[in-house]
């Protein structure tokens, strides 16, 4: 009896160390395939993923900019007056017109919504149209490695694209004459400092833009650490190695 008792015990430790090493072998397993799926695809294939990401953002960047309050209510990309301008905006609000500079700032961010679904255009051409010099690294790179590669090869080229529809928006809404206005009532407070002034138009476009570029960045990082948010079967391929809650 008490040899049999023996063996119960040893065959019971005996499974118990290989369901332990079983387990281990699965986390190695999981280490090494990942980085073995990413390289068997070829920097071709990672370029299309990351631009289909990037037309994601695209998407999801139009789609919340436009809707009513997208700019204004979103502190991330909420066009304020100029931070430049910051003394002129204090001797404003100093001299009683702190309204007129809030419906400023309204108008503004109404025109920078009407104008959201203009841009998506140049924006999926800019995409499409663009290389990545090393696809590779950027996909091994930070939450936002492509849209900052993305805004930092075509930000002056969309810009030159879009300034002439959002003036057209701008001027719906009034924009450069509330800031005009603004600025004339500045000029004429005794004794005050004269600041480099800046075009309400170009402003309010690069403002714009700039703000596009953050919500395709926030699209971009949802992807690379949600695999819901890959919606594709080419971003499920491409960032299959990317974030921390994946799977095989």
């Amino acid at each position: 009896m008490m040899h049999r008792k023996t063996a119960c015990f040893i065959c019971f430790v005996f499974f118990a160390a290989i369901s332990c090493v079983q387990a281990g072998w699965r986390e190695q397993l999981q280490t090494v395939f990942k980085p073995l799926q990413q390289a068997s695809l070829s920097d071709t294939q990672i370029g299309q993923g990351l631009k289909e990401a990037l037309m994601t953002g695209v998407d999801h960047a139009v789609k919340k900019a436009s809707a009513a309050g997208g700019y204004f209510q979103n502190e991330q990309i909420k066009i304020k007056f100029p931070q430049q301008l910051s003394m002129v905006e204090k001797g404003l609000r100093t001299i009683g017109m702190g309204s007129k500079i809030d419906d400023f700032e309204k108008s503004v961010n109404r025109a920078a919504e009407a104008a959201a679904p203009q841009a998506k255009g140049a924006l999926l051409d800019a995409v499409m149209g663009m290389s990545f010099e090393d696809a590779r690294t950027i996909l091994k790179g930070g939450d936002t490695a492509a849209t900052d590669y993305f805004k930092q090869k075509t930000w002056n080229r969309l810009y030159q694209m879009v300034a002439p529809s959002m003036k057209k928006t701008l001027d719906q809404y009034s924009v450069s004459q509330k800031y005009d206005q603004l600025l004339g009532a500045y000029n004429k407070i005794p004794l005050a400092a004269k600041p480099k002034l800046i075009s309400a138009d170009q402003y309010a476009t690069a403002k714009a833009l700039d703000g596009l570029f953050v919500l395709i960045a926030e699209q971009e990082k949802k992807i690379r650490t949600d695999p819901q948010a890959r919606i594709t079967d080419l971003l499920k391929s491409v960032f299959a190695s990317t974030g921390k809650n994946n799977k095989l």
